[in-house]
């Protein structure tokens, strides 16, 4: 018990640090070049508070939870030698930490708000269907791509050959698609990877270099998090095409 409160400690004067330079640089903008008062100061000190434990609070689950429930499960469908159930899982895995990602569940619904206001789409109903219809694509993309990370690590392919595909996917399909969808499909590509999915996925390939012979988790084990930025872009693009 000591030993968790005195992480916790730790973790709440890293996350201070982490926040002290925003603090700074917003009080520096509004104090001395706009020359103002900061507005609703103590709703915003309540608030930078809330943020500084929820940020804790998180980093300290983080740590506690999800990086080793990943890696514990790699170790075991590694020992359980099946590379069916192993791939089966990395796509769940994959799925269900994007289809529950806050930025993502943001991005799309805002996404359906402007192809309304740009007469992509007219309804309400249409609108849900839209953004639904995005994250499950991007979910499906991604579960793929950490199967293709599975693969890299079993087989030791080389990373930089699959980022190199991966953006010449890019390019091309950026060629194809309609000009509505290359913004969201390029921005979903960075909010897929978020608070959810990174440390799921980045737990997942470190334990499984870790539990494979022969591979090194630190040139293995990392990679996996690129691989899932660059599927949905494609994917949201293709899903443009079709529309």
């Amino acid at each position: 018990m000591k030993k968790t409160i005195q992480q916790f400690a730790s973790n709440i004067i890293d996350s201070a640090k982490d926040l002290t330079p925003i603090v700074l640089v917003i009080a520096f903008f509004q104090i001395v070049v706009l020359q103002q008062n900061i507005p609703n100061l103590t709703d915003i000190i309540v608030g930078t508070v809330f943020v500084l434990f929820g940020l804790t609070l998180f980093v300290h689950g983080l740590k506690l939870g999800l990086f080793p429930i990943g890696e514990s499960l790699a170790y075991a469908f590694v020992k359980k030698g099946s590379i069916f159930w192993l791939l089966l899982f990395a796509f769940a895995l994959g799925f269900g930490a994007t289809i529950a990602e806050p930025a993502l569940i943001a991005v799309a619904n805002e996404a359906a708000n402007v192809a309304i206001n740009g007469n992509i789409i007219s309804t309400k109903t249409e609108a849900i269907n839209y953004a639904q219809t995005l994250r499950y694509t991007v979910a499906i993309s991604v579960g793929l791509a950490v199967i293709i990370g599975v693969f890299r690590i079993l087989k030791g392919w080389p990373i930089q050959y699959l980022i190199i595909g991966g953006y010449a996917l890019v390019i091309i399909t950026t060629i194809f698609a309609p000009d509505f969808i290359i913004g969201i499909a390029y921005d979903i590509g960075g909010v897929t990877t978020s608070t959810i999915t990174v440390p799921l996925v980045t737990a997942l390939g470190v334990g499984l270099a870790s539990s494979i012979a022969g591979r090194n988790p630190l040139t293995d084990g990392f990679g996996m998090i690129a691989i899932a930025v660059l599927l949905p872009i494609i994917a949201v693009m293709i899903f443009g095409i079709l529309q």
